[in-house]
This record gives C-alpha cells, structure tokens and sequence, in this order.
C-alpha cells in the first residue's frame, strides 16, 4: 500500500510525503526541520524513516529546511546537476549527508521508484517528479511551472494520483496592488507559475487517461483562493462529463500540516 500526503504546500512551503511499506521519501523540505518533524508525526511517520529527500528546485519554498533535516537523520538528497550547483552555492550542501545528481533513468528506493522530469521554471535546473510503487500505483507531482509543456504532460499522464500545481487566479494577480509589474509579469511568465485555468484543463486531459486523485497545490496565498481553484477545475470537469467522487477525487492541498495520509 502507497500512502501520499501533501504534508505543506503554499508558496509559503512545499513538501510531499510519499511511503511505502518499507519506508518512503519526501519531495522538498520547505518548512524548518521542527515543523516537518511535527508534520511527519502528525500522521503517524518517524522522521528517521525517511530514506531520501527528492528536490524539485533550489528555490527558498522548496529547500528552507533541507539542510537541518537532511543532516540530522542522515538523508541522502537527489537533485538535478544544476540545482546541487545551486544548493552548493547556498551553502545547503554542508557535508553532513550525502547528495546524488538523479540518474536520468530513475532510482530504486527500497520498493519506489521515483523518475524526475524537467519543468520550465525560473531555476537552474528545476524538475517534477513521478513516483511508482511495486503493487502499480503512480503517483505525480508537477509544480512551479510556467506552462503545461508536452514533456509535463506526457510524464504524469496515466499516474493514478497527481498534485498539480493551481497557483493563482488570473484577475487577482493582475490586479494585486502589492505586486509590481516585473513580478507578475514573472508569474505569468512561461518560467513562472500555472493559473487556475491552466490547470483545470490540464486536470480534464488527466481524468480522462484514468488520474483517479487529483490535489490542488501550490496556492499562492495573496492571488488565489482555494474555493475559488477547486471550484475552477471541477466545473472543468463537469463539463467534460466526470463526475466528482465517482470519475475522480479532488482536493486542495493546505499549506500547514492538518493534511491527512491518503491510501493509494
């Protein structure tokens, strides 16, 4: 049995527990080491289990607490050879724990088998990732990704779960005072972030090739609402004719740790 759980994710922190019977790994540490600690407890994992940490990308929302938890439990780290350089150069990578460059055919830990895929972001060399466990479940994770690209697409298509990123609501960020225009312009880049629609979309193509669990993430917290993204991609569906909670499963993945482990 796989078990997958968004332990945070929000532009605030991301990082994803994925496990299996004999252990499971994390994508990102974004949060301190103490608030995945509490977040690994909280729905009945060890931290200490933890055999790897997959980085999708060097930005501060994804590595934040990468170092301490990494060095305390002795977590090897795999990353693309551009986002180590960049982790290096951070200071992240202090020689407490070991760091490997992902094998561009995927690597076995204990009974996952975890391939990453590149994304387009504003990053050295960011990537998502596909996770398969040995009884066939597959699990998704494409975030932080300025455009649905055919590479994307064609790597998480057919994954039984996919977290998928639904970061902000067009309007609101166009209209967002707080926000210059370099960085909107950032965000609505084809290195930035996927809008509500995007996504939507996206999550229609991938219900329709038999994704049965869909998770929302990666919200921005100043130009998104998750109601409002939620309601965004079941009317999508809807639509399309799937019916929620017979064709498919969705949720809107919080950004603090009351989430709750799933059976896959």
């Amino acid at each position: 049995m796989t078990t997958f759980c968004p332990l945070f994710s929000s532009s605030k922190g991301n990082c994803i527990y994925v496990g299996a019977p004999d252990g499971g790994i994390l994508i990102d540490a974004g949060r301190s080491c103490r608030q995945t600690e509490a977040a690994l407890h909280n729905i009945g994992v060890a931290p200490d289990s933890i055999r790897a940490v997959f980085v999708t990308h060097e930005h501060t929302d994804h590595v934040s607490g990468l170092r301490v938890f990494a060095s305390k439990y002795q977590t090897r780290v795999y990353a693309s050879n551009g986002t180590l350089e960049a982790l290096d150069g951070m200071g992240i990578l202090n020689g407490k724990f070991d760091a490997f460059t992902l094998n561009p055919s995927g690597t076995d830990i204990g009974s996952l088998f975890v391939q990453s895929f590149p994304t387009p972001h504003d990053a050295r060399e960011s990537c998502g990732y596909v996770i398969s466990a040995e009884s066939g479940e597959r699990v998704a994770i494409a975030t932080d990704l300025g455009v649905m690209t055919d590479t994307v697409r064609t790597a998480i298509m057919g994954c039984e779960t996919v977290l998928i990123e639904s970061n902000h609501d067009v309007r609101m960020l166009e209209n967002n005072p707080q926000y210059p225009y370099t960085l909107k312009m950032r965000i609505l880049g084809k290195r930035g972030h996927l809008s509500n629609e995007v996504c939507a979309e996206t999550v229609c193509s991938l219900v329709q090739n038999g994704t049965k669990h869909v998770f929302l993430g990666h919200l921005s917290e100043q130009n998104n609402v998750p109601a409002l993204a939620y309601r965004v991609t079941v009317s999508e569906l809807a639509a399309a004719g799937a019916a929620e909670n017979g064709d498919y499963t969705l949720q809107v993945a919080k950004p603090v740790w009351d989430a709750k482990a799933v059976q896959l």
